[in-house]
This record gives C-alpha cells, structure tokens and sequence, in this order.
C-alpha cells in the first residue's frame, strides 16, 4: 500500500479527526474511502448505463410488448 502526503490547515484536520471519532472511523479510512469511491466513479457509472441499456432492451424492463404482471405473478403465488 503507498503512502500519501496531504497538506491541510491544523483546525480543518481537527475538526476532520473529531468528526471522524464521533462515526468510529478515522481520517485516513475517510480519504482511502473517498479515494477508492472516485477512483471507480467511471466504472460504476458506466454499470449503471449497462443495466439501464440491458432494461430497455428487455420485454419486461421496457413494458413495449404491453405485457403487464399481476400481483401473484410478481411473488410467485
């Protein structure tokens, strides 16, 4: 794991080290989680242009076909 150098003002780190003590965590999992979130920011976006292409593709996703479901067909009575 690499390590990081970070340049910030003391109260913004202080306020950063409370707040993080009050959700149990710490500063460092804040950043490695904000970091790992906009690292795959790019793949998680172009997920969901999948699954929506792959709805709209789809009978059941895209209602075309007028098929409509009943409430016992849904849960499987």
């Amino acid at each position: 794991m690499a390590n990081l150098t970070v340049t910030i003002s003391t109260d913004v780190l202080q306020r950063a080290r409370l707040r993080a003590m009050q959700q149990g965590t710490s500063v460092n999992a804040l950043i490695r989680s904000y970091l790992e979130a906009f690292a795959d920011a790019d793949r998680v976006a172009e997920s969901r242009r999948a699954l929506v292409d792959l709805s709209e593709r789809t009978a059941s996703g895209s209602g075309r076909e007028g098929r409509t479901w009943t409430r016992d067909e849904l849960h499987d009575r």
